[in-house]
């Protein structure tokens, strides 16, 4: 294994972001590097079937051997989504591929590839022109190379499942391969190359096998947690009481070493500040460390947030609110609104909270890292940010990033835990203080929610002027909470008109896609969150907690005036100006989040009557950020049992449009999953801080949805020929407020704290 190291091309003059379909010139490959380890899902032991004698790398993205075989390459985290057999299916339907040929080849860490993240909803839209202008490139060089052989023009030959053809000659991508291929492209090249219309589409939108299932329903398929090195020792975390600022002041193991197989306790030296705190026990098994950690006693200096619990990140997130210095505003048109509040004939006003939530993953955190014998650290984990965990290692480490390797496995869940790789970092110490020795840690489930990084609590406070004929004339809408972005990447942040920065993951939602005249969005970081501990990107981020808040409050908007909730929406849907979206994947905006409203409202019987404390909700969202959105617009039954406070959600129907759906099974899987864990978010999850600390430790008190609870689900998508968008989160975000608002249709009672439960329902059936 060689070090890593800046990839150059040299004489070929493609810049790194040329990459994109970088060529293979004689003896130099601009692609998978075959000495380096990567994960194949597809085999049992997950290793990199070999190459047959020759191989064309038409891009940075694949390569075809001599044998026809083509493998993918895949920067994005598998965790369930199927991920690498969606962008698989975009590059093989431009290259005419057979899908018997395709192997997908999940990548470790190098800078060639550029930003290496899995989070957003990104992976499939961002990698859609990307991935179809490589293949295209590939088909065109292949075309080229059989008409040059039958001394025709390429316009005459066919590429159909892996070969070329023309009447009745046919040579395959592997023969062709075989003659040695050096074609290259520019990027004003690849930009022109012709692509596949809508209508030919053969994979895409059409069922495919996802070339990592067998493995993962067979048990061979390879996680984080499987890892293994010869010699390694195993750690076990003995946490500190805050997450931040905690320092050893003494340990005691000599009870520790009546355990057979203890070898010695470490207080780790963190100069990266990810870990500090830490105590790791270390010995032969993973048994024995676990059973020696119960009997070390560690005395702290705790940090400033062992007297800091949820109600003062509240209490904080209000204040800051009542601050109008606080804050960035965005950019949204006129946001001017004092003088339509100042002239407006009524206004309303509400408060919506959200409280802490974890992210409960079903693997628990776990690295094994070590330094190698050419003095590369690897670092084995499931990771969905590669390029944010690799600068951490190296402060820790005291390296330089070139000289550490993140290898890939799969990932038994994310949901944006493993955005964050703080969780690499004391393995990495502990192997450092061992001399480099392997060393594997894994969390028990208490520690892992404890060394959560937690979607914040959230304070909001909206606002509604109504001129004399009802008619809306401005909003606001300020949002108080932790910053996952300003903590860990802060240059992600963009400037609001004010010139104050903002975490744009905690505040996408706000700025939606109705039309009410004057609009003011306010984004508040909330630093005493921010300061108690690390808060994270969790599935949907900001719109989690700004999607309940605006679709709340419309419906209360339009009770307020005495529509319908739903036309009420539609009528402040109006695709103009702002609102009208752009190419590629915005266009018709407004326009598309009325019809999946439609939609939904048609799936559930909207305005249908119900039966006795039985009733409908409804709510729509964009997902994530304006320039991609996926519109969702999702409608409830629910049962409200006011002797308990029980809500049993009966029928939960969904409708999306995310323009065009690459992989329909997953798709439908992804929208299913997404939208129960919003039911799970709205009813069922929420935890709080008490002291500095996770108030709970396992899954006997943090309770997520359980089978039982699981209501009718339902998913359509509306027909689309717009750029995909994303589809892991967005279904998330209307699920709370479509609840909320069918229990007030069901009982009458307005519910604005996540997560509802039966004492808040009962609380509130007292009050009214």
């Amino acid at each position: 294994m060689r070090k890593l190291g800046n990839t150059h091309t040299g004489a070929t003059g493609v810049t790194r972001r040329g990459f994109l379909i970088g060529m293979t010139a004689a003896g130099v490959s601009f692609g998978f590097p075959r000495t380096w380890a990567a994960m194949d899902p597809a085999t049992p032991n997950g290793a990199v079937l070999p190459d047959a004698a020759q191989v064309y790398e038409p891009s940075l993205w694949y390569s075809i051997d001599s044998a026809g075989k083509i493998k993918v390459n895949i920067i994005r985290a598998e965790m369930g989504q199927h991920v690498g057999t969606s962008i698989a299916r975009i590059l093989a339907e431009e290259l005419e591929a057979d899908w018997q040929d395709i192997e997908i080849i999940h990548v470790d860490s190098n800078e060639k590839w550029g930003l290496m993240v899995t989070g957003g909803s990104w992976s499939v839209s961002q990698s859609w022109s990307v991935y179809r202008q490589a293949g295209a490139a590939g088909k065109t060089a292949l075309l080229e190379a059989a008409a040059k052989q039958w001394n025709i023009s390429p316009s005459k030959c066919q590429a159909i499942k892996g070969k070329i053809v023309y009447g009745n000659k046919t040579l395959s991508y592997g023969e062709l391969v075989a003659t040695g291929l050096s074609r290259q492209f520019s990027e004003d090249e690849l930009k022109a190359l012709p692509l596949k219309a809508n209508k030919d589409l053969s994979l895409v939108g059409h069922h495919v096998t996802s070339l990592d299932i067998v493995n993962k329903t067979n048990g061979n398929a390879l996680f984080g947690i499987d890892a293994k090195i010869e010699g390694m020792v195993y750690a076990c975390p003995i946490l500190p009481p805050t997450r931040n600022g905690s320092s050893v002041a003494s340990i005691d193991d000599s009870a520790a070493k009546s355990i057979k197989g203890y070898q010695q306790t470490l207080a780790l030296d963190d100069p990266s500040e990810t870990a500090p705190g830490w105590v790791m026990v270390i010995a032969s098994s993973f048994y024995a460390a676990q059973k020696a950690a119960k009997k070390v006693k560690v005395t702290w200096q705790a940090g400033a947030a062992a007297s800091v619990s949820e109600a003062d990140f509240m209490a904080e997130g209000r204040k800051l609110i009542q601050d109008p210095k606080q804050g960035a505003i965005l950019d949204t048109g006129s946001h001017d609104t004092d003088t339509a509040f100042t002239q407006a004939a009524s206004s309303l006003e509400q408060e919506y909270l959200t409280h802490t939530v974890l992210h409960a993953q079903m693997e628990p955190l776990n690295a094994l890292a070590f330094l190698n014998s050419d003095k590369i650290w690897e670092v084995h984990s499931g990771c969905q940010w590669q390029s944010l965990t690799l600068p951490s290692l190296a402060a820790a480490l005291g390296v330089t990033e070139k000289d550490i390797i993140i290898r890939s496995y799969l990932l038994g869940g994310g949901f944006g835990r493993r955005l964050n790789g703080d969780y690499t970092v004391p393995a990495a110490l502990a192997s450092k203080a061992l001399g480099g020795k392997p060393v594997k840690m894994v969390l028990m489930r208490p520690e892992d929610l404890q060394f959560d990084s937690p979607r914040s609590s959230s304070v909001q406070l909206l606002k509604m002027a109504f001129d004399q004929d009802k008619k809306v004339s401005a909003m606001e809408h300020h949002a108080a909470a932790g910053w996952p972005t300003k903590v860990m990447v802060p240059v992600f942040m963009p400037k609001g008109t004010n010139g104050e920065s903002y975490d744009p993951f905690s505040i996408s939602g706000a700025d939606h896609w109705y039309s009410v005249g004057a609009q003011k969005v306010r984004a508040i970081s909330n630093e005493l969150a921010n300061s108690s501990f690390r808060p994270g990107w969790l599935r949907s981020v900001g719109p989690g907690w700004t999607g309940w808040a605006v679709e709340s409050f419309m419906d209360e908007a339009a009770h307020h005036v005495g529509a319908d909730p739903l036309t009420f929406r539609l009528d402040h849907l109006i695709a103009e100006g702002r609102n009208a979206g752009v190419e590629p994947i915005s266009i018709g905006g407004a326009a598309r989040q009325a019809a999946v409203l439609k939609k939904a409202a048609a799936m559930i019987g909207w305005g249908q009557a119900q039966a006795p404390d039985t009733g409908l909700g409804i709510a729509s969202t964009f997902g994530q950020e304006r320039d991609m959105p996926t519109w969702v617009a999702v409608a409830v039954q629910v049962h409200v049992n006011k002797s308990n406070g029980l809500v049993t959600v009966q029928k939960l129907h969904v409708a999306v449009d995310a323009g065009i759906i690459v992989d329909p099974d997953g798709a439908e899987a992804q929208c299913q999953g997404a939208a129960l864990w919003g039911l799970s978010m709205a009813l069922y999850e929420g935890t709080e801080f008490v002291n500095g600390k996770i108030k709970d430790a396992n899954f006997d008190t943090y309770t997520p949805l359980r089978l039982s609870q699981t209501p009718e689900v339902k998913v359509e998508f509306i027909p689309s020929t717009a750029a995909p968008a994303g589809l892991g989160e967005p279904a998330t975000t209307p699920v709370a407020p479509a609840i909320a608002n069918a229990i007030f249709n069901a009982v009458g009672v307005r519910l604005r704290s996540l997560p509802m439960t039966p004492n808040d329902v009962k609380a509130a059936l007292a009050k009214a």
